[in-house]
């Protein structure tokens, strides 16, 4: 229990209108300024009744620690700089919320550095935030497809949040695509769909290749095949959805429900069903991927869809970050699990 402040040291407050000062601090709780350095830090080894006489002393002097100050004597400047590729701030944006709940509980600032996938402009704001002493670089995109590292770091910490890096020392922090797959379809299965047809974006993105690859292998494990045989490959686009349903629906018209990329293929294969007589969910079920508001819950009807959960990535990023400034780095790439939001599609 604190001891509470001495009428004696109650009468070390600094002159009114004064700028109160550490060592004011110090003063009132009677300690070194050292030790009121160590306690509002929450550093250091102390009884606990000494921390609370200088927390107390702090509050009651209305004590706001000067930032360069602090920044000087901890080594760090408490700012961290988020790099992206994604400029419109589909993907960015949740990583970079869920980044911030982490940093902000530690008061540590985010500097935001959009690249536009420019590799000069990421020279450019990589060379930047160091100049700013940043403590640490969390690197995000658009895309799940591995990117190489940033180059010129110069021992800063980094962490890439939904775009892996390519070197399997750095910490990477992603989205367990594969598990976002077996949600979906394992929901389309259990839901007594037989005839399930794919349809995703280009074959050269990996996120298209991986849920492509065990769409085929969960229908194979449960005696299925793709509707129409085969994965269609395409844009992530309404308008490539609207195609590709039509030309599932020529080949294979028995189809029973459509696993999509991504919600916008979702919407435009669930419109192009609409179009054609057909009943969503009742005569063919449709499940997309992402869980992007703007498109699931415009769809008619709403998307049943894959949340890859990327406030979460950003905020384990951010988590993963501080262990490394911390001089607890890690390696390797580290999932977040995805969720199905289930809705009237499916």
């Amino acid at each position: 229990m604190s001891k509470g402040l001495s009428v004696t040291e109650t009468d070390r407050r600094p002159p009114a209108g004064a700028r109160v000062t550490l060592a004011d601090v110090a003063g009132l709780a009677g300690v070194s300024v050292g030790t009121a350095s160590k306690a509002l830090s929450g550093s250091g080894r102390m009884r606990p009744e000494t921390r609370e006489r200088v927390l107390d002393a702090a509050r009651r002097l209305e004590f706001r620690p000067n930032e360069a100050a602090r920044s000087l004597l901890a080594g760090r400047t408490w700012t961290v700089g988020l790099v992206t590729t994604d400029g419109i701030g589909r993907f960015s944006t949740p990583v970079l919320l869920g980044a911030e709940d982490a940093l902000g509980a530690g008061k540590i600032s985010v500097l935001l550095c959009d690249t536009r996938g420019d590799a000069i402009r990421e020279r450019h704001y990589v060379e930047t935030l160091l100049a700013r002493r940043v403590d640490g670089i969390i690197v995000t995109g658009r895309r799940t497809d591995p990117r190489p590292p940033l180059q010129g770091l110069r021992g800063v910490p980094t962490v890439y949040a939904l775009t892996p890096s390519t070197d399997p020392a750095d910490i990477s922090v992603a989205s367990d695509d594969e598990g976002g797959a077996r949600l979906a379809v394992e929901y389309l299965i259990d839901s007594g769909r037989r005839r399930v047809a794919h349809v995703t974006g280009p074959a050269h993105h990996a996120a298209a290749r991986h849920r492509a690859r065990l769409t085929e292998e969960l229908l194979e494990g449960a005696s299925l095949e793709l509707s129409g045989t085969r994965v269609h490959f395409g844009d992530w686009s309404e308008a490539w959805g609207r195609r590709a349903a039509a030309s599932v629906l020529r080949t294979a018209p028995d189809t029973d429900a459509f696993f999509c990329g991504n919600d916008q293929i979702a919407r435009g294969v669930a419109d192009a069903l609409r179009e054609t007589g057909r009943r969503v969910p009742d005569d063919i079920a449709v499940v997309g991927y992402d869980n992007w508001d703007t498109m699931a819950l415009a769809s008619r009807p709403p998307l049943t869809t894959v949340d890859m959960n990327l406030p979460e990535i950003g905020r384990v990023a951010a988590l993963r970050l501080l262990d490394a400034i911390d001089g607890r780095p890690l390696s390797g790439v580290q999932t977040v699990p995805c969720r199905l939001v289930v809705r009237e599609s499916a």
